[in-house]
């Protein structure tokens, strides 16, 4: 029980989606880690390029001032380090999709580069050489990469550990002092020099980490507040999480006020997340565009889209509909009338493919009058209701009432009283 529970808590921090029916959030940080994975891929070849070029060029200084067997003498294993990060980062080229559902990928990757560059840093002189400064690179990196401002703080512990372990080697004589020409000398060896010398690396470092994780920091907070104010969801057209949030409470009031029908209806595509693995993030766009114009299209034959009835996505698969006016009956809707426009919503997407791949959707309904008088309330409703539906298999729509018994009732009168 204890390895089991174990187990549970080590894949919860480990994947991004560790659930076996990921969730709408999971799918959204997994599309999120995927894409600062392929940025960190993409990074690296720019840097594997320029230290390739500094090299070559660096080489032929240096040939000036020894013998090319001594240069090769001294170099070939920052040549071999270099040559496995080429093939490392091809493999991930090749597979980083694949990796992307691992949340401490990009932090492996960062520590591995960063003992690379420790690698070349001893070998380049340690105490003396320039390479220290790349650490200053990948603390950049991650502020930028990495989703928490901790992981970045961990990555610059890593390079000021990494870096004080090869000059104090070298101080102690573990590791034999590799002399390049232009370095200074016999200061390696000279305890008060390197301390300072380090000193002076940490600070820099830490600096580094401080000014990048603050201003990355403020970066991310102004696109967030900017993205949670964009009208209309990029991926399917539809309206977006920010707007519904922002119009729900206001449709909510008005309907209270004047005694009008609310009908909030979550629908949740089934197992995306297994579609996502067998057909790839880009077709799992295109599903979830085409599902949106069947719900679009569906919901628009009742009522307008726009003035009356919302559409919207509020999550990774998952879309909600304010549903308030349906003019095919010709009076205010009842509940068999939202049943059945979730259930036209249903049939509509099963009968939807894309590229010859279809999935189905779970639908919850719940209802102003009956399930929530609050919009969180409500939203619960229709939550435990797509629950249910999830539970019973999917591809089936639930009403709320069906659910365990609420005082939503008694929570609509208080906020009328």
């Amino acid at each position: 029980m204890a390895a089991g529970r174990f187990r549970k808590r080590l894949a919860r921090s480990l994947m991004v989606s560790w659930r076996d029916q990921p969730t709408r959030y999971d799918i959204e940080a997994l599309q999120a880690n995927i894409q600062r994975v392929g940025l960190v891929v993409r990074v690296r070849w720019m840097l594997i390029i320029v230290l390739v070029v500094y090299s070559v060029v660096g080489a032929a200084l240096y040939t000036t001032r020894m013998t090319i067997p001594e240069l090769a003498g001294r170099m070939w294993i920052p040549a071999v380090a270099l040559g496995l990060v080429v093939l490392y980062n091809f493999f991930y080229t090749q597979n980083y999709r694949r990796l992307g559902a691992i949340t401490v990928w990009n932090n492996l990757q960062l520590a591995l580069d960063a003992i690379v560059v420790t690698i070349l840093v001893y070998f380049s002189g340690g105490a003396d050489s320039w390479f220290w400064s790349m650490y200053s690179l990948f603390i950049l990196e991650a502020a930028f990469i990495l989703p928490r401002r901790r992981s970045a703080w961990l990555i610059s512990g890593l390079c000021v550990l990494l870096l004080g372990s090869i000059e104090i080697a070298e101080l102690f004589r573990i590791l034999p002092h590799v002399q390049m020409p232009f370095s200074a000398g016999s200061l390696y060896n000279e305890p008060i020099y390197v301390l300072v010398r380090f000193l002076w690396q940490v600070t820099v470092l830490a600096g580094t980490a401080s000014v990048s994780t603050l201003l990355v920091g403020h970066f991310r907070s102004e696109l967030e507040a900017r993205s949670s104010q964009t009208i209309l969801d990029n991926t399917t057209g539809l309206f977006s999480r920010g707007y519904f949030t922002r119009v729900y409470p206001t449709e909510l009031r008005r309907a209270q006020r004047d005694g009008l029908p609310l009908y909030v209806i979550l629908l949740d595509v089934d197992n995306f997340g297994a579609f996502n693995e067998r057909f790839g993030v880009d077709m799992g766009d295109e599903l979830l565009k085409a599902v949106a114009t069947e719900i679009n299209a569906v919901v628009s034959d009742v009522g307008d889209v726009s003035a009356a009835n919302i559409v919207a996505r509020i999550g990774g698969e998952e879309f909600a509909v304010i549903f308030t006016e349906d003019q095919t009956v010709g009076r205010m809707p009842r509940d068999e009338d939202a049943m059945a426009l979730a259930a036209r919503i249903r049939g509509s997407v099963q009968a939807t493919a894309v590229r010859g791949a279809g999935v189905t959707v779970s639908v919850g309904v719940a209802s102003l009058q009956r399930d929530g008088g609050t919009p969180e309330g409500l939203l619960d409703a229709a939550d435990a209701a797509l629950a249910l539906a999830i539970e019973r298999g999917g591809n089936q729509v639930v009403s709320a009432d069906e659910c365990s018994p609420r005082s939503a009732a008694e929570d609509y009168a208080n906020l009328e009283d």
